[in-house]
């Protein structure tokens, strides 16, 4: 059982200056940054390489095959990293040609090539073919309006994009505001004319036409891979200091920045999480997070620096739980709004369940709590036996580390769900700019609600925030800024100088607009975002991403968007109910027998005043629960059936609340709600 720590991270000697902290670094090895954990690894194209050596004839990444006649996803079948290689020196050296016979490009590297898919087997061997040829990786988002595609095209000057089939037809139509685009090569075949799968209703002879009559090239994947064998090409390795991608941050509000990260900030940040959680080539990764951002992107070079093996989901988020049963994965990244789902299904089925069962559960999780609170790990040979082992097999069974980031966890969620899944669960913390690596948490953790130390590739310190008084000299923490710096650092944003002084500081250090304080164990804590952090009339600041998170630990919840601002005292709230739960409780309450499905008959309820009403006295229960201050309660709220996506503009690409969308969406909502509130005190 490995022991909870003792110290994340400590503050070198002689670091303090005025209006900040000193500079802190990871306790496990101070002296200094990780820049590669194997001194012949220093670029992407080395670790795969790396991994080819020591895991030729082992899977390398695993799809589950798309069956058009029964529209059905099979099981996972492999290819290994030997095939892998051969494939991607083929649709390298394929790609390599077309820049230079059909796109006409003089320049033999350091071009860009535009990505558009969810995670797939094609997306890694694109990314790859790029890292051998020195080529640089642009992901477009599949969530992504065409306003936003066609700036990211002509922003980055991309004259090939690789993408699924169902992504095609709208960059045809784009061709025309896109004149560098020259080339779209097709991750689906386009040979017969039967429809191409994922709900497309063109054939591929159409697409063909299509694009041609746009003056654009139409391949399809493997046709690009037998163009490549016939025109083999060399590598062309990059150097550690050459551009791996520029992944564009997709941001709440604004037009997106193009974050410049090299093969070395990619290595350094990898190199860095293996350090502290090792990985093995037995490990299988599930890639579900969209490699368009960086989260997922470092997932899988983390499984790859082991040599280890990608299985990706079938592209259905809502079925996710299928593949994973189906691949039985032994790392599970995530994020903290899919761990609240997953967590608030368990305690219906365990703690929450009727009768002798329930029972049992609530002794097995006080139990097993009580153990890991003492530091004496998240097993227990006699809970585990009867209820938990079967609970794991949720997530396949296998599984030996999660990590979460993205946003803040609930502390009570996180604990649960590590002695439910009898595995080891970290939180950590990162951006875009610094490959997601600023903080993580340590083998062994049996306390929630911090993000762990600095990674080994990094350094932090927290600067003064004034206008919102916090301050390196507070007590009993120091509270400010998070700032960090390190070889994982991003050089800029690419055409932007502006926005990169804002970020970069003339020492290095990147401002990542988050506020934090740190304990006595040099362990952070994220209190929110600086822009999502406002003042109530009566001079209170508020989280609103805390409450929020409080909130969806309620079985009741499946969205919820808290808004206030510094002319109002208090909260208000826009909910959308889980109706899985939501109708059993609403019908009790009203006498009503609504059935799930029904839509007319769910808006009756959630129309219902007497509904409102009892569904905020669930919500206050929730928070006295987790223990929140008076001013950050919600004292009104509208019930929706409609929940936010990012279809209709609610949610980001990563599935973060678009707020200031939220509030323009919810304006009138909003008002009505505040006004309400005046009157019924009057």
């Amino acid at each position: 059982m490995t022991q909870p720590p003792a110290k994340y991270s400590i503050e070198l000697p002689n670091t303090r200056k005025h209006g900040q902290t000193g500079v802190y670094r990871s306790a496990f090895y101070p002296d200094e940054l990780t820049v590669t954990i194997r001194q012949e690894i220093t670029t992407l194209y080395e670790n795969f390489q790396y991994a080819l050596k020591i895991s030729k004839n082992r899977n390398c990444i695993g799809h589950r095959p798309y069956n058009k006649l029964t529209g059905q996803y099979g099981s996972y079948t492999w290819q290994t990293y030997k095939q892998i290689a051969e494939r991607i020196d083929n649709f390298g050296s394929g790609i390599l040609y077309l820049n230079e016979n059909v796109v006409k490009n003089p320049k033999v590297e350091k071009w860009t090539v535009g990505i558009y898919s969810i995670n797939r087997p094609e997306w890694f061997i694109t990314d790859q073919s790029n890292c051998a040829y020195n080529l640089i990786t642009i992901a477009l988002y599949d969530t992504l309006g065409p306003d936003t595609v066609e700036y990211v095209v002509n922003h980055s000057e991309i004259s090939i994009i690789v993408a699924s089939v169902d992504l095609i037809p709208g960059l045809i139509q784009l061709a025309p505001k896109v004149p560098s685009l020259k080339v779209i090569i097709s991750m689906d075949e386009l040979e017969d004319d039967s429809p191409v799968p994922f709900g497309s209703t063109n054939t591929g002879k159409v697409l063909k036409h299509w694009a041609e009559d746009k003056g654009i090239v139409l391949l399809s994947f493997s046709e690009v891979e037998k163009l490549g064998k016939q025109n083999s090409r060399k590598h062309n390795p990059p150097s550690p200091n050459d551009l791996a991608c520029i992944c564009y941050t997709s941001g709440t509000t604004g037009i997106p920045k193009g974050a410049m990260l090299t093969h070395a900030n990619f290595i350094a940040a990898a190199s860095a999480v293996c350090q502290v959680w090792e990985t093995y080539q037995d490990d299988v990764l599930i890639s579900y997070l969209p490699l368009a951002h960086i989260f997922g992107r470092i997932a899988e070079t983390v499984a790859v620096t082991s040599g280890g093996s990608i299985g990706y989901y079938h592209g259905d988020i809502l079925t996710l739980i299928d593949d994973i049963t189906e691949l039985k994965p032994t790392l599970f990244p995530s994020v903290p709004r899919l761990l609240t789902r997953i967590y608030a299904k368990l305690q219906q089925a365990t703690v929450n369940a009727p009768g002798i069962k329930g029972v049992l559960s609530r002794k097995a999780v006080e139990a097993k709590l009580e153990r890991l609170e003492k530091g004496q790990g998240y097993t227990h040979p006699f809970w585990d036996r009867i209820i938990f082992n079967k609970v794991k097999q949720v997530l396949g069974g296998r599984v030996r580390m999660m990590i979460t980031g993205s946003a803040p966890l609930d502390p009570e969620v996180l604990q649960f769900l590590r002695i439910a899944f009898v595995t080891e669960i970290t939180e950590g913390y990162g951006q875009t700019e610094g490959v997601a690596t600023a903080t993580i948490g340590l083998p062994g953790e049996n306390k929630a609600g911090h993000v762990g130390g600095p990674q080994l590739c990094c350094e932090i310190k927290l600067v003064d925030v004034p206008e919102m008084n916090y301050f390196s000299t507070d007590k009993p923490y120091p509270r400010g800024e998070l700032c960090y710096r390190g070889p994982n650092c991003f050089i800029g944003y690419y055409k932007n100088e502006e926005k990169t002084r804002e970020t970069i500081d003339s020492e290095g250090w990147v401002h990542t607009g988050d506020i934090s304080y740190i304990d006595e164990l040099g362990a952070f804590t994220i209190v929110d975002r600086k822009k999502n952090i406002f003042k109530l009339s009566q001079g209170e600041y508020v989280a609103p991403e805390k409450i929020e998170n409080v909130y969806l630990n309620s079985p009741l919840i499946l969205q919820v968007f808290v808004h206030g601002d510094s002319l109002r005292n208090h909260l208000v709230a826009v909910v959308v109910p889980d109706p899985e739960t939501f109708v059993p409780w609403a019908n009790m309450l009203t006498g009503k027998n609504v059935s799930l499905g029904d839509e007319k008959g769910l808006e009756s309820l959630i129309n219902d005043p007497k509904v409102r009403k009892e569904f905020l006295i669930e919500m206050d229960k929730i928070g006295k629960h987790a223990k929140l201050r008076g001013f950050e309660f919600v004292k009104a709220i509208y019930l929706t059936n409609v929940p936010f996506s990012i279809e209709n503009h609610l949610l980001t690409p990563t599935l973060k609340l678009k707020r200031h969308e939220a509030q323009k969406v919810f304006r009138s909502v909003i008002d009505n709600l505040y006004n309400e509130n005046v009157k019924a005190k009057l």
